[in-house]
This record gives structure tokens, C-alpha cells and sequence, in this order.
């Protein structure tokens, strides 16, 4: 499968190298090269959105429509800036991100785990205390094609649910957010 990851900072090269490990055709840019990234998210069957979320207005439309597009994203009011939908829980960021990538299939994963554990958890058999990774989306396909990255690199995948309220589960501030948990452990604390 060919896949695009747009962003290079720790959790775009970590998911680059995983990925191709497992025989995936991997392409990685930043958002600095605009050119760059159109034909990065053009290329690929799945894209994997890794830049920090106050860029996700940056990310090209055109060339994600149709395709599961991975949003790793988390927002962060001292770093991004106050955004008031956010901050009075109205919207998650993923739904924000689906909103301006109009005809993607947005699915949030990846941005509940600590990118050192993505490094360094990754490739480990069933049988070998494997991490769960929460998998929220409203696109089944999109959800399966996730879901199924998840595991291909050594992760538990598990299902938060749709995009709006599973992806609320997972997100910053809340008890599976950066827990380092077992896929049983991670499906107990979001179903409490």
C-alpha cells in the first residue's frame, strides 16, 4: 500500500520507518514545501497527517478526497492558540480537521500514545504484551484501513467509536491519553 505522511517531526518518521519495515511503499514531508506535501498526499492511498494541529488548514484538499486520511493531531491551547469550539468541548480537533478536508474519510489514531512508546513498542507479537492504539472514525472502510495499519505494526487496535465521541475518549486530559495500556486495559477505560 502506498502511504503518505504529511509532517516530520517524531511521530511522522517513527510511523515512516514502521511502515516500511512491514513492506508498505512510505512517502514523508513537511509542510514547509507545499509542492511537496500536494504530491505526497496525491500519491498515496492512505495519508497519515503528523504536523502540529494548528496546521491543519495548511493541508492540501483536492489530493485527499476519497482516501482514509490518519489524523494524529492533538490540540493544545498554549501551543496552537485558543480555539474556542475546542476549549468549550463543542467539537474535537479531528472534526476539525474533517471539516476542512472536504471528501476525506478522517480517522483519528496514533496521537494517544507517547512517541518514544510508538518507537519503541512497535513489532511485537500478540503474545508479547502488545500497547493498544484507540481507533475513532464514522467511515468503515477508512476505520478498517487504520485499524489494520495499527496492527500490521505491531499495535493493538482498538475501537473508540465515531469520530466526534469516541475521539473524545482519547484525547488530551483523559485517562487513556499517553497510558501505555493493553489493548484489554485500553477497552475497559473507554467503556467506563
Amino acid at each position: 500500500m502506498r502511504i503518505g505522511i504529511i509532517g516530520a517531526g517524531q511521530v511522522g518518521t517513527t510511523l515512516s520507518r514502521h511502515l516500511a519495515l512491514v513492506g508498505h511503499d512510505v512517502s514523508l514531508s513537511g509542510l514547509l514545501i507545499a509542492r511537496t506535501v500536494r504530491a505526497v498526499a496525491a500519491f498515496a492511498d492512505v495519508v497519515v497527517v503528523a504536523v502540529p494541529f494548528s496546521r491543519y488548514q495548511e493541508l492540501p484538499v483536492a489530493e485527499v478526497a476519497g482516501k482514509p486520511v490518519i489524523d494524529t493531531t492533538n490540540y493544545d491551547s498554549e501551543t496552537d492558540g485558543r480555539i474556542r469550539e475546542l476549549d468549550e468541548d463543542r467539537i474535537t480537533s479531528s472534526e476539525l480537521v474533517q471539516a476542512h478536508l472536504q471528501g476525506a474519510l478522517v480517522v483519528k489514531a496514533f496521537n494517544a500514545i507517547r512517541w518514544e512508546h510508538l518507537r519503541e513498542h512497535a513489532h511485537r507479537d500478540r503474545f508479547a504484551g502488545r500497547r493498544g492504539i484507540p481507533v475513532s472514525g464514522d467511515h468503515l472502510r477508512a476505520k478498517k484501513a487504520a485499524m489494520a495499519l495499527v496492527e500490521e505494526i505491531g499495535f493493538d487496535a482498538v475501537d473508540a467509536g465515531g469520530l466526534a465521541r469516541g475521539g473524545r475518549k482519547f484525547q488530551p486530559g483523559t485517562p487513556v491519553y499517553a497510558a501505555d495500556l493493553t489493548a484489554r486495559d485500553l477497552r475497559a477505560r473507554l467503556h467506563t
